[in-house]
């Protein structure tokens, strides 16, 4: 058996951010970082790719991500981001600017003994040689870091131990003088958190001092705010010029923003500059100044804070204020040559605001967000719940914004008409992913995850990417839900069945509106005119089921004709319709895959039936090949609840009795595979369960006879159970497409095999005996962590002639993350139960997860028509070779995280 690595490109990187102000921040190449679990995503918001990469290392939540700022002589070959979060430590990681790839550069483990909760640096507009940055901590630390130019390694200044009580969530710096390098540099460090009051620190060092010499010192206490301040940012008000005054912008839970000046100089200066009459405006409570030092001696160390204004406008928790970066844009352009604050709130509204050139007040010259009709909106109707973090790009010239559902929304300008307008942005599960399913026909993924929701993925049709692949996107967003999700089976092209943390199923189907949509977007042709479909789904306001409804025309203003709308006159509470998501003809009629406020409102699936007869929620669930059955189970500690049972899709009715075999909870169900032919699936159902044992149950023939194939399509028996399977729970299996076929008397017989995983770090295969029915252990592998998934490639490759032997293909994921493809040989020439493992296939460790892999699906590969196969069925459609130049493993982690990877077997 040879080891190599395997040759994979990530097609896909699919995941959501979390929920933190100081998560996400954007460089000067154009690139967004921002934390998503225990990872830090890169994505370019210029093109329609989505994330480019996933940096794995952390091992808790990530809340602080900071680019370092270039340095002004000479851009470096290569950049930096650093990263902190709920594990205490600090990563740096190194970004090449040519191709984009980052790598870890140094860890810092315990930077900080509570959780890093904000990161600060120099503006990208100041020139110093220098590479500073501070951090704040839940450990009521500031602490000053600095940066090696020459090798990129940071090493620590000084620790600010902040009063008690007092957590850092906000931070600050800026250079007050010393931009250029002939002359001594001061700074300015503002620190905010759980207080109402801002604390300011300053620091100088001599003419080429290192940064090691500095030490901040606090200057004032900057009063006002009426809450926690949850947002600090500095900017100069004229960047070319150096000696200009600083403005510093802060906001805070009482839903206002403050604006302070900085003036080198005395107090009178200052006032002079501010154009304000000492004797009156001088001596207000909200206008008293604040004299800080910043070393040396003379009118250069003396600087001036002020109250400058009080921006009001937002009705919730502010957490995010930053300047624009285009504010030192000399293009003569109205928009880039102003200074411009951004701001983002829990109010689900962006606000922009400018200084008005005349009378110097700031008003709001943009706003973006949900519309005040859709205010009130619960999560589970698809609310946005509030916006935590606000970006500017680098030119100005766009925005990007983070709301509470993990996703990103992202606003251009265009000049022409003077406006900002929506463009895509990525998105992603913000929980564990806890299921994946592929349509029949491999066309999109079905997704379900521990944040309650279920998403559909597919590719955009009329989108490639710089390989001239199609770029893949969230296009719809099926299932709300107000329970966890853990599982999910499509059941055929237009509908699918997932189960949550609740003694029920619930199938959904695809609604008219979505359907056109994916048809227009995605080439995933439904046939609307022959299924009785409904135009779209809503979710009731106290309910859990999404309901029929119809699509509104854009004109239409009467909502009382739409069953379920609450105007008033409704008598049930749970069956009310939100109004503010009902669906109108023109929301999916869309040219680009949709935003994230149609994703949650406008994109459900419609329930169709509900499927009881569990005890306890629902751990794992498999359909049938032909879409007539679903197996289900339950977490079980008794042998009473253990069972597996049948449901058939005709009447959704269940096929009784239910299936015993094991003790405990059953973790994962499969069907096997049809053979080459395309005959002989579901054939067996394979059960493996936390009791170490897994069952094989046969279909019964002649079910049509004794009358069953009316009631479920078939039933089944318990063929073989094996007790001790694993030495510790099995945690999942799967079956080989079938890959020896002997013509015996009677008909065609196949050997089957499957593949189990174990707690106990095994892969095991088990092969059927040609002679008998049973079935035993023919491999067995070690891995270095427990085997989390399985999955087998559905079609099965021609081995030489001389060895007379197959190839088939099982991807592994383990509870570390680590992904591998055991290539597997099957002799022909015996009676098909010789297996061995000729070739594995590592996955670099760059694209390992940082969790565990929960599951793993191939890309069904469709197979040729048939001779005699009827026109438009499934098995009649050949597989569209343009699509893949390789096979395509759709991959679920713990970690929130949903990829593709294409592999090059």
């Amino acid at each position: 058996m040879s080891e190599i690595e395997a040759s994979v490109d990530a097609r896909y990187l699919s995941a959501g951010a979390n929920r933190y102000a100081a998560a996400a921040d954007w460089g000067e190449d154009g690139l967004v970082a921002f934390g998503a679990d225990n990872s830090v995503c890169l994505w370019n918001p210029a093109n329609a790719n989505g994330i480019s990469q996933l940096l794995s290392g952390h091992t808790a939540h990530v809340r602080a991500v900071k680019f370092l700022p270039l340095h002004s002589s000479q851009p470096p070959a290569t950049s930096y981001l650093v990263s902190g979060g709920d594990d205490q430590g600090l990563r740096v990681w190194a970004l090449d600017r040519e191709s984009g790839v980052a790598s870890q550069s140094q860890v810092l483990k315990d930077a900080h003994s509570a959780p890093i909760n904000c990161i600060a640096t120099l503006g990208n507009s100041e020139g110093a040689s220098r590479g500073l940055f501070v951090t704040g901590a839940a450990d009521a630390t500031v602490k000053i870091w600095s940066q090696d130019r020459q090798n990129g390694q940071i090493s620590p200044v000084q620790t600010i131990k902040t009063t008690k009580g007092y957590l850092p969530l906000a931070l600050a710096l800026h250079q007050l003088r010393g931009q250029d390098e002939d002359e001594d540099a001061a700074f300015i460090l503002a620190v905010g958190g759980t207080t109402n009051s801002i604390q300011i620190f300053t620091a100088s060092a001599t003419k080429g001092a290192a940064d090691t010499e500095l030490q901040f010192t606090l200057q004032a206490t900057l009063p006002g705010h009426e809450n926690w301040i949850r947002s600090l940012d500095f900017t100069r008000e004229k960047p070319l010029q150096k000696d200009s005054d600083i403005l510093l912008a802060s906001a805070s839970q009482d839903k206002y923003i403050r604006i302070w000046r900085i003036h080198k100089g005395t107090a009178l200066s200052a006032l002079n500059a501010a154009g304000m009459d000492i004797s009156v405006n001088a001596l207000m409570p909200g206008n008293k100044i604040h004299k800080i030092k910043a070393g040396g001696q003379g009118e250069d160390s003396q600087f001036c804070i002020m109250f400058e204004a009080l921006l009001l406008g937002h009705e919730d928790w502010i957490y995010t204020a930053c300047w624009a970066h285009c504010a030192s844009n000399s293009s003569g352009d109205n928009k880039t040559s102003q200074l411009q604050l951004l701001s983002a709130s829990a109010d689900n509204s962006l606000s922009i605001w400018q200084s008005d050139p005349e009378s110097g007040i700031w008003i709001t010259v943009a706003r973006l967000g949900e519309i005040s009709r859709e205010k009130g909106a619960t999560t589970a109707t698809g609310s946005i719940g509030g916006f935590w973090t606000g970006l500017w790009s680098p030119s100005g010239n766009t925005i990007a914004t983070l709301g509470r559902t993990g996703s990103w929304r992202r606003w251009d300008y265009d000049a022409s008409e003077d406006m900002w307008k929506q463009n895509i942005a990525v998105s992603g599960h913000t929980r564990a992913v806890t299921g994946i399913s592929w349509s029949r026909d491999g066309s999109y993924l079905l997704s379900t995850s521990s944040d309650q929701t279920t998403r559909l993925h597919a590719q955009w049709d009329s989108k490639t990417n710089n390989k001239g692949y199609k770029t893949w996107h969230e296009m719809s967003r099926p299932q709300i839900h107000g329970y966890d999700l853990n599982c999910i089976d499509s059941l055929g092209p237009s509908s699918f069945v997932s189960g949550a943390d609740e003694k029920l199923m619930r199938v959904f189907t695809k609604p008219k509106a979505v359907a056109k949509m994916l048809s227009t977007l995605t080439g995933i042709s439904t046939d609307t005119s022959s299924d009785p479909l409904p135009d779209a789904a809503n979710m009731p306001v106290l309910g859990l089921s999404n309901k029929a409804i119809d699509v509104m025309l854009d004109d239409d203003t009467d909502l009382s004709a739409q069953p379920g709308v609450d105007m008033g006159h409704s008598n049930s509470d749970r069956e009310a319709l939100d109004p503010a998501s009902m669906v109108r003809k023109s929301a999916l009629e869309i040219d680009h895959p949709p935003f994230e406020e149609s994703l949650s409102r406008h994109t459900l699936w419609p329930e169709v039936e509900k499927l009881y007869g569990h005890g306890y929620e629902i751990s794992c669930l498999a359909a049938s090949h032909d879409g007539s059955l679903i197996a289900s189970a339950c977490k079980a500690t008794s042998l009473n609840h253990a069972v597996i049972r049948l449901f058939e899709t005709k009447g959704w009715t269940e096929v009784r009795p239910p299936l015993m075999a094991h003790t405990l909870t059953v973790t994962r169900l499969r069907f096997s595979m049809p053979d080459e032919d395309g005959e002989g699936g579901d054939r067996y159902l394979l059960s493996v369960g936390r009791d170490r044992q897994w069952a094989v149950f046969q279909r019964v023939d002649g079910a049509a006879e004794k009358g069953e194939e009316e009631a479920g399509g078939g039933a089944y028996k318990l063929l073989q159970a094996n007790t001790k399977g694993h030495s510790r729970m099995i945690l999942d299996g799967a079956w080989a497409p079938q890959p020896t076929c002997q013509q015996v008397t009677g008909g065609k017989k196949c050997s089957s095999i499957f593949a189990t995983a174990g707690r106990d770090k095994q892969v095991k295969i088990w092969v059927q005996k040609e002679d008998s029915s049973s079935f035993e252990l023919a491999l067995s592998v070690a891995e270095d962590n427990a085997v989390t998934a399985l999955d087998f490639l559905n079609r099965v490759v021609e081995g030489s002639a001389e060895q007379q032997t197959r190839l088939i293909f099982l991807a592994v994921g383990t509870e570390g993350g680590k992904l591998s493809v055991l290539q597997l040989g099957v002799d022909n020439s015996a009676d098909g139960s010789v297996v061995s493992v000729t070739k594995t296939l590592n996955v670099g460790q760059e694209l390992w997860l940082p969790k565990a892999v929960t599951q793993l699906a191939w890309r069904p590969v469709v197979l040729e028509k048939k001779k005699g196969a009827a026109a438009g069925s499934d098995e009649g459609q050949g597989q569209d070779k343009s699509r893949r130049g390789g096979d395509e493993l759709g991959i679920a982690g713990e970690d929130g995280s949903l990829r593709i990877y294409e592999f090059h077997l």
